[in-house]
């Protein structure tokens, strides 16, 4: 109950985020060549590169599902034909810390509290409704990444980004008696990221709008042999994908 509201809100509006930020892409692109065909050079970057360090805040929406593997039970069952994971929306809200090594590298940690909503959809024999296990999320996660930069190009730089993620649910119903006869997800969780973007650097801060890929590497499925929907599957695997927007200076 207590983050029912947030994610019909994600329902509600899920859409008029994305196309938010389609527009703030387009916005600040647009400004950024406006400013850099003004100014024929490297004006801004040289303004940042001077800096060893810097911070920043981070504005994200996600979208998040399980990677699910059968077991061999499946096979025996009779009940269920078929077990898929559904994706939900969400969003981010994070620091930016960011320390750079030489003039191609950083180091940068994200501290991030992160919204987000994965579904388990079971296709029963017996009905012609499947049944949904609705998993909701507020993970606090502290994601490690090393960024390669290109060289600058009229105060812009492309990027890459590798690194690994470490996420704890503080919202998980693992632990509760009332999910006894639900699937249980454990509130743990790491993945490794890699992703690319693009900085765009304006009089006062850096504009970073960043596409990113979790994949999580360790099994989140808490196994329960009384449980039907449990025994089907062998292991779960997250797997997210999220379109950030870095502002930093």
């Amino acid at each position: 109950m207590r983050t029912a509201h947030s994610r019909n809100m994600f329902h509600l509006h899920g859409k008029k985020i994305k196309y938010l930020l389609a527009l703030l892409f387009m916005v600040a692109g647009l400004s950024s060549v406006d400013a850099q065909i003004k100014r024929g050079s490297n004006y801004n970057y040289k303004e940042f590169s001077s800096k060893p360090y810097y911070f920043g805040i981070t504005l994200a929406y996600n979208t998040s599902d399980y990677r699910l593997f059968y077991s061999e039970d499946f096979i025996l069952n009779d009940s269920i034909r078929t077990a898929k994971s559904v994706t939900g929306p969400g969003f981010n809200l994070g620091i930016v810390t960011n320390l750079k090594v030489g003039q191609y590298f950083d180091f940068r940690l994200l501290p991030t509290l992160s919204f987000a909503e994965r579904n388990l959809v079971y296709d029963n024999v017996k009905s012609d409704n499947p049944s949904t296990r609705k998993i909701e999320s507020v993970f606090v996660e502290l994601p490690f990444h090393v960024r390669f930069k290109s060289a600058p190009y009229r105060d812009m730089r492309v990027f890459v980004i590798a690194g690994a993620k470490y996420s704890f649910d503080v919202a998980s119903d693992s632990k509760a008696r009332q999910a006894d006869e639900l699937v249980k997800i454990a509130p743990t969780d790491f993945a490794i990221e890699y992703g690319v973007g693009v900085q765009f650097f304006f009089p006062y801060f850096i504009f970073s709008p960043e596409f990113k890929v979790s994949q999580g590497i360790s099994n989140v499925l808490l196994f329960n042999p009384a449980l039907e929907q449990s025994n089907v599957l062998e292991k779960a695997t997250s797997r997210t994908f999220t379109i950030s927007l870095h502002f930093e200076g």
